[in-house]
């Protein structure tokens, strides 16, 4: 039979079929056999041109009215390579973007059926999920292997292991693995506990990755729109797009208007390309809105898309390095430079000291006999004397000091996601502490963004609720396609429950005029769409803050352009306004400006002000022939003019005035005019009401920006509210505040915001309004979009980094108490007093537990009486220094003493008196921790109850230091005490309090300590 019969048959075989099916049925059939015979009638060409024998038709015949495996007629190879080689001649083989939505079974205007449940899962199943493939993750062992990096480690694990090996030849496997078994015993833990703790981070830092790339985006089912995650998206989705947003999967555009896209993060290129449904209707994933909205039909999803395969090969780093961090890391290497050398010092001494036959065993007999001496005794004592060197260099690198701040900042993140802020860069966290200035909209961040119409005026005619009725036919018909064609909002309408079925979607903005529209106008958007076509669009953006429609009416094709957007600009446009009668009035100089103070009054009550204006046109197409892409915009008439109400926050007055009595000034950038910005600012507590009358405090975006350098520079600190101004104004006051010396936290929430947010030091976007743009360009995503959450940050920030000197402060008065004792009695002595075990406990004391419990220290109060940290301002301030020096010297008078005259003060051997310096010095360090908490205040134990974690670890350590010197005798090299003794070293070691208290009293002077002796970069 002949390929071109075959195929007319199967074609017939169909339609036979399809006679004989219900309309539904019939309906999605009668679709599927355009495609199929198109691609029928194709193969069978192809075959004869190429000269294959042709299938016979019993093989390509369907039963379309089975239900068949795959929701789709459709491969998601032949998708994907749509999208990805952008092919307009297999688009059109297809059978155009209407072909491939029927092939995906997904109605247009309807979406897919979201409540049912299996649809979903089987496209997830034929089409994969929107996920990407992540690298592998670190395991705990890549953890273990980090800490066994440290040389300082493996020096010590050596030494470990030849003692072991000397003990046991010495005094047999029973006795002789004590020593050695000791050390490897106390490397494990301190190995151990530093895995564990980066693990847990590096698994915190993972979750909230996850969190922050869980993007909501708008869909279309069931007819309505919603809000689904990312993750959720499935092939055959109708998404909606607007400025702003990022492009979740590979699809094609179905409609949209002015509809440009930023592809450098794909491409690399900064020229925004432009997509359209006839030429360019190809969307990427990864790509974000530039401009303009529309809708796209999902073709692609996850791996499928190149943004998929792009991203399973990029890995989190979790391991940046803050500014904080980087500083921290100066100072580790100084002090291990000190230790270093006081380790080489001690160590030289020690083998001097054995080979000149100056120290003595237990016995009284001399160590070292010359050529007597065994060499296994000779090489024994050397590893010993190297081991105590090693271990002082171990307790000298504060190597805690790191991980301190990786542990208050992982801390940190996790508390303020549950008050409402999700890090994205940790050197955020910090820098917000240092915070001078909070550059922040309006907006639904002092406000709620729950905008509704409370005014309208019609002409020079205000309208009250029951007026509406009044206003003439022609004008409400104007008004209603004003609302319903220029808008980016919808109105769903459930068929069975009238207006209580009303559901509206959009801006706030938006919605609140539909709704206004639809309860006081009787708008009916659907038939009013119905009866009108779209030519042509102008979006609204913050920097027109306007919107344009071009439109023609079915009933005579005439042309009309509608324009809304911010009272003023639109009122500027016109030259001629509607009255309540509906009859068209010149708007002449006089009448102009009684409008202008209409806009005023309702400014001045806090509302914002939208105009609408209308205008009938001639001629819709340039010489060209092609749709006009510039809307007429003179010479408009003036529909009317709306206020919207938008409430103050509850509890932002309170916030603000927390942040001005931290010392953080408070300016408010905002695209409403003069006298709405003035009103708000006032009762936001920024603008205080006796300041109100001043001139210089409110500026609008255009004076600022016509400034000079030098008159911008002058003003920028004085000025605290800015009106009207456009994302280039708000990113130049940054620009000027930062050269002022100010550091500068600003919010945002548009696209075009993103070069201030990225300019600030620290950029906080909003979680809620706040566009994907905006969001990858902060540092920190503002949940709730509410002002309070700001404070909340700012408080935050200062925590982390008092938490960070309290743990400095702690730990430097080890570090030089540890080193002087050692260095001191090594000397005179030639021994140190400390070993190698007991120094390791002490390491993990102070750098492990004593980071967990001083870097988990949550908010308080006093930190916002204080003025924000400068840029300049050392990390160990003057204050540091006095408490850690008064402890230190403490520590080194009280443990010497206890070194030379321990014995007869005590009356005790040289073993048990060994052990009263070791207990001493750890309890010291415990008792300590208490003053670590509080830098200033005297009260050491203010909230202490409330840190649960902080009296845990300072138990635990106890416990465990009473095993260690009462059950593990021979590991750590210590006798028991009795209880007389316990009573002294505990008696010895609370006298820190008091001391520390003393020395608070003291006060110290403002110029930094080093900066007499120019040492800038030490700390």
């Amino acid at each position: 039979m002949p390929p071109i019969v075959d195929a007319n048959l199967s074609c017939i075989n169909l339609v036979v079929r399809l006679s004989k099916l219900n309309k539904t049925k019939k309906k999605w059939g009668s679709a599927f056999l355009t495609i199929y015979c198109s691609r029928a009638l194709k193969n069978v060409l192809s075959r004869r041109k190429s000269k294959i024998s042709p299938v016979p038709s019993h093989a390509v015949i369907i039963d379309i009215a089975e239900v068949p495996p795959s929701p789709c007629k459709v491969d998601q190879t032949t998708l994907t390579k749509l999208v990805k080689e952008k092919s307009l001649g297999q688009l059109d083989q297809l059978g155009g973007i209407q072909g491939i939505a029927t092939s995906l079974n997904t109605e247009v205007q309807h979406g897919l059926n979201g409540d049912d449940a299996e649809d979903i899962l089987r496209r997830t199943e034929a089409f994969g999920s929107n996920t990407y493939r992540k690298p592998p993750k670190k395991g705990f062992f890549h953890f273990v292997w980090e800490a066994f990096q440290d040389p300082t480690i493996a020096i010590l694990l050596a030494c470990a292991a030849l003692s072991l090996s000397f003990g046991i030849k010495e005094n047999g496997p029973k006795e002789g693995w004590y020593d050695g078994g000791s050390i490897f015993v106390a490397v494990f833990l301190v190995i151990s506990v530093s895995a564990i703790s980066n693990f847990r981070q590096n698994r915190q830092f993972e979750k909230l990755s996850k969190v922050s790339s869980n993007i909501p985006v708008e869909v279309v089912r069931n007819g309505r729109r919603r809000q689904i995650s990312i993750f959720e998206i499935v092939v055959g989705d109708v998404v909606r797009l607007k400025i702003g947003d990022q492009v979740p999967a590979d699809g094609l555009l179905l409609e949209g208007h002015s509809l440009s896209i930023d592809e450098s993060s794909m491409t690399g290129e900064s020229d925004h390309l432009e997509v359209n449904q006839n030429q360019n209707p190809f969307l990427t994933s990864g790509t974000k809105v530039a401009d303009g909205y529309g809708q796209m039909l999902v073709t692609s999803v996850g791996m499928n898309t190149t943004w998929g395969e792009m991203m399973s090969s990029v890995s989190q780093d979790s391991n940046e390095k803050t500014p904080l961090q980087s500083r921290l890391n100066k100072l580790t290497s100084a002090i291990g430079k000190v230790g270093l050398a006081v380790a080489f010092l001690v160590l030289l001494v020690l083998l001097v000291r054995y080979f000149t036959g100056h120290t003595k065993d237990a016995n009284g007999i001399k160590e070292y006999n010359g050529s007597k001496t065994k060499a296994d005794d000779v090489i024994n004592a050397v590893v010993k004397i190297i081991a105590a060197a090693v271990t002082i260099v171990v307790v000298a690198i504060p190597e805690g000091l790191p991980l301190a701040v990786t542990l208050t900042l992982a801390y940190s993140m996790k508390r303020m996601m549950a008050d409402q802020a999700m890090v994205r860069k940790l050197s955020a966290c910090e820098t917000m502490g240092s915070a001078t200035t909070i550059c922040t909209d309006k907006t639904g961040t002092l406000t709620l963004n729950r905008m509704t119409v409370t005014k309208f005026w019609l002409g020079k005619e205000s309208v009250e609720n029951d007026s509406y009725l009044s206003i003439s036919t022609n004008v409400l018909k104007l008004l209603r396609e004003a609302v319903s064609l220029n808008t980016t909002g919808s109105v769903y309408r459930s068929i069975n429950l009238g207006t209580e079925g009303l559901e509206f979607s959009g801006s706030p903005t938006e919605k609140a005029i539909l709704s206004w529209a639809v309860m006081e106008l009787n708008m009916d958007m659907e038939r009013v769409k119905q009866n009108c076509s779209i030519l042509h669009v102008e979006a609204f953006n913050s920097q027109k803050k306007r919107s344009g429609v071009l439109m023609k009416k079915m009933v005579d094709n005439s042309i009309h352009v509608h324009w809304k957007g911010a009272a003023e600009m639109i009122l500027a446009m016109c030259s001629h306004y509607y009255n309540l009668e509906g009859e068209v009035t010149l708007l002449d100089h006089l009448e102009r400006k009684k409008f202008e103070e209409i806009i005023q009054g309702m400014a001045a009550s806090s509302l914002r002000c939208i105009a609408f204006a209308h205008k009938q046109i001639t001629e819709a197409n340039d010489a060209s022939g092609e749709i006009q892409q510039t809307l007429e915009d003179r010479n408009l008439i003036l529909l009317g003019i709306v206020g919207l109400k938008d409430p103050c926050r509850p509890g932002v007055k309170k916030a603000v005035e927390d942040c001005q009595y931290a010392g953080v000034k408070i300016k408010m950038i905002t695209g409403d005019n003069v006298f709405t910005a003035r009103a708000i600012a006032t009762e936001c507590g920024i603008l205080k009401p006796d300041l109100e009358a001043n001139d210089e405090l409110v500026v609008e975006g255009v004076e600022f920006r016509n400034y000079t350098d030098e008159e911008r520079m002058e003003k920028v600190d004085k000025i605290v509210v800015m009106a009207r101004s456009s994302p280039f104004d708000k990113h130049l006051m940054v620009k000027c505040l930062k050269e002022k010396g100010h550091v500068v936290a600003v919010t945002g929430d548009g696209t075009n915001d993103a070069p201030a947010l990225k300019e600030a030091d620290i950029g906080l976007s909003m979680g809620i309004q706040g566009t994907e743009v905006a969001k990858e360009s902060s540092d920190i995503v503002i949940l709730d979009d509410n002002f309070a959450s700001v404070a909340t940050v700012l408080t935050w920030g200062r925590c982390v980094y008092s938490n960070i000197q309290k743990f400095i402060q702690f730990q430097l008065t080890v570090n030089v108490a540890a080193l002087v004792i050692n260095f001191v009695a090594a000397i005179s002595a030639g021994e140190v007093p400390l070993t190698a075990v007991q120094l390791l406990w002490v390491n993990l004391i102070m750098d492990t537990l004593g980071a967990l419990a001083l870097a988990t220290e949550r908010p308080t109060k006093d930190l916002m009486d204080k003025p924000p940290v400068g840029r300049t301002e050392p990390l160990i301030t003057n204050i540091m220094w006095r408490n850690l020096m008064s402890q230190a010297l403490y520590q080194i008078a009280v443990l010497l003493t206890l070194q030379f005259k321990g014995k007869s003060i005590f009356g005790v051997s040289e073993k048990v008196n060994a052990t009263l310096i070791f207990n001493t010095f750890v309890l010291c360090q415990v008792f300590n921790e208490f003053n670590a908490r509080k830098l200033e205040s005297k009260n050491v134990f203010e909230g202490i109850h409330r840190n649960k974690l902080f009296l845990g670890i300072i138990g635990v350590t106890i416990i465990l230091q009473v095993v260690m010197v009462e059950f593990l005798k021979r590991f750590a090299n210590t006798e028991r005490l009795n209880w007389g003794q316990w009573g002294a070293c505990i008696g010895i070691a609370a006298a820190s309090w008091p001391i520390g208290w003393i020395v608070k009293c003291m006060p110290v002077p403002d110029r930094p300590v080093f900066s007499y002796l120019k040492w800038k970069n030490f700390c």
